[in-house]
């Protein structure tokens, strides 16, 4: 309920300002042949979530010490450049190469009998990431109302981490999570264009869903915990057409 509230509590702020931009621009319809060029360029500024998708693993030496495992949505942010081209009256497909900064968490509710015996163990830890990400989508416009066109859209995306420690071979004191640097995701996502006197302005809400494994095997708890890892992030994002 707690990650619920975090994510709606953005959107319903956002619901309150469309309702108040929407009749105001209105009046005049503005930008009438934007969609008609054949390419066009913008950024976008993006709020995330994101967390852990885990599988607690089948290994019974670990199931004695460990009880299970959990992931909470983080936020981070979102920085990208749009290249936009024109398909058809309603389809777009669109490049949005930039960068994700991100810090998901593990925590472990380790049983009893382990804590007691071993107090120190972390019972959370966090893995930063900055991801140069490539994502590729399909923009499905709906009618224009005016200065108003909501879209749908579906694709697919390639990150590198550059902040990964895949490479740190001196992790004796189990001290880090190390993950694989490539992932690889599919997204789907709806959004709200409005036309503005000058530039065409967005609103996105976005869901991506990772595909890849990024579990690095360690003879440690704290990755012998899970048998795979992947990454689920949510995005509000801002965009900025010209």
């Amino acid at each position: 309920m707690k990650t619920i509230a975090r994510i709606a509590r953005p959107v319903t702020i956002l619901t309150i300002l469309l309702m108040a931009v929407v009749p105001s621009c209105a009046q005049v319809n503005y930008l009438a042949s934007f969609d008609k060029k054949p390419i066009h360029y913008g950024i976008q500024l993006g709020y995330t979530q994101s967390k852990f998708e885990d599988a607690y693993t089948m290994d019974d030496e670990v199931r004695q010490s460990l009880q299970g495992t959990s992931s909470y949505y983080t936020p981070g942010f979102h920085l990208a450049v749009i290249v936009d081209f024109r398909l058809g009256n309603y389809f777009n497909f669109r490049v949005l190469p930039g960068l994700t900064l991100i810090n998901r968490t593990f925590n472990y509710n380790w049983t009893a009998a382990y804590m007691s015996a071993h107090p120190g163990a972390d019972e959370k830890r966090n893995v930063e990431s900055v991801y140069g990400e490539i994502p590729f989508d399909f923009k499905f416009r709906a009618f224009r109302y005016r200065n108003f066109r909501p879209y749908l859209t579906a694709g697919a995306s390639y990150g590198f981490d550059f902040a990964s420690l895949r490479n740190n071979k001196n992790n004796n004191d189990q001290s880090i999570i190390r993950l694989n640097t490539n992932d690889f995701r599919y997204t789907t996502g709806i959004g709200f264009d409005f036309y503005m006197r000058y530039v065409k302005f967005a609103i996105e809400f976005k869901m991506s869903f990772g595909l890849s494994n990024l579990k690095i095997e360690d003879d440690d708890l704290y990755t012998r915990s899970v048998d795979f890892i992947n990454t689920r992030t949510f995005m509000l994002g801002f965009t900025f057409e010209g």
